[in-house]
């Protein structure tokens, strides 16, 4: 028995063909429970960033790509233990031997499974960070980290191409690199207004001037944000209609945000009839206090502020609390027809009102 253990087969003895084999089969048998085991050891780790995690459903999610890393591995490095045959080492495509492809081709299987791995778990970390930001009102977290999470995936894929040139063509990555800021300075320069806007989006998204769903007032268009892109703004004006802002004209322009104003200021003008007498003036000034002294109305004045050549002009300034449109112009209306009224009781005329027209022979 132990002469056919010791016996070679292929320039390997066939005792080391069977404990191949065993670690082989026995890894890919048992890859699950591995895997459990190493995403347990994971999930420590990540649990240190985010301590609200659930246990259960990350296992879930990276244990697959997990036990197949891991098995894939095993299996080239118990393979790596063997000696290639000689027999089997012949020259296949472009001077390359059949050893060099094998060995080639596996580390392409390693970094292409270990790509994965990592892209399941940029998967599990922005469905941790949706959750959270589903949680808030704004929509503007949500499309970041749709945004970031494509853009990890795609610098992943990148570098694994890369590595598998490197290691598995063996070509020059530097050369190839050089290349690639090249053509990308090209590109840059072609679409440098697109990466003005895509910036532009960054600073919207970080330093939050407006969010979805703000009335905002950008050049002369007034209107609510119904969305922020990666290249322009989507505004819906108070006429109905829709119109696109890039992004860039967002952050440059000064951009009033309607829907954070704390107070709404309303104002009364009365310019009456320049024979009023200081006492009527006087007692009309302070029936307008009386007016504007009401619960929906937080602060006012009221003054005579200008005596014009033609009227005497009675203002008065009032501020209501951050209510919509609607309620503050009923509470314009109702401060509007109370002075009305007031001017009617005391007889009071508006400048213009009656004109004296005297003709001379």
């Amino acid at each position: 028995m132990n002469d056919f253990l010791q016996k070679i087969w292929f320039d390997n003895a066939v005792q080391a063909y069977l404990i191949v084999t065993g670690v082989i089969l026995f890894i890919w048998i048992f890859k699950r429970i591995i895997s459990r085991f190493f995403a347990g050891l994971l999930f420590g780790v990540v649990r240190k960033i985010w301590s609200d995690i659930d246990r259960k459903s990350f296992i879930n999610l990276v244990i697959r790509p997990l036990g197949t890393f891991v098995a894939i591995l095993a299996t080239c490095i118990a393979l790596y233990k063997l000696r290639f045959p000689e027999k089997l080492n012949v020259e296949l495509l472009f001077g390359f031997s059949s050893k060099e492809i094998a060995h080639r081709f596996a580390s392409a299987i390693i970094i292409i499974s270990f790509a994965g791995l990592l892209i399941r778990i940029i998967d599990f970390v922005a469905t941790i960070l949706e959750k959270k930001a589903n949680l808030t009102p704004e929509q503007n977290d949500n499309q970041l980290i749709v945004f970031f999470k494509d853009f990890f995936k795609v610098i992943i894929v990148i570098i694994g191409i890369i590595l598998v040139l490197r290691y598995s063509f063996g070509q020059d990555v530097r050369s190839l690199l050089t290349g690639l800021s090249i053509v990308g300075a090209a590109i840059a320069l072609a679409l440098r207004e697109s990466i003005e806007n895509l910036i532009a989006s960054f600073i919207i998204f970080f330093d939050k001037p407006f969010v979805t769903g703000d009335i905002v007032k950008v050049h002369s268009f007034t209107g609510t944000v119904e969305k922020i892109g990666l290249r322009s703004t989507r505004i819906r004006t108070d006429q109905k209609t829709y119109i696109t802002v890039p992004n860039k004209q967002m952050v440059d322009s000064i951009v009033d945000n309607l829907s954070l104003r704390t107070h709404r200021k309303g104002d009364l003008r009365l310019e009456i009839d320049l024979h009023t007498s200081s006492t009527l003036t006087a007692q009309l000034t302070e029936e307008i206090k009386k007016i504007l002294n009401r619960k929906d109305v937080e602060s006012f004045q009221a003054h005579v502020g200008e005596i014009a050549a033609n009227a005497i002009i009675v203002t008065g300034d009032y501020l209501t609390a951050a209510v919509s449109m609607e309620e503050f112009n009923a509470i314009k209306q109702e401060i509007n027809l109370q002075s009305l009224k007031l001017l009617e009781e005391l007889k009071i005329e508006l400048a213009g009102e009656n004109k004296d027209i005297k003709i001379n022979k």
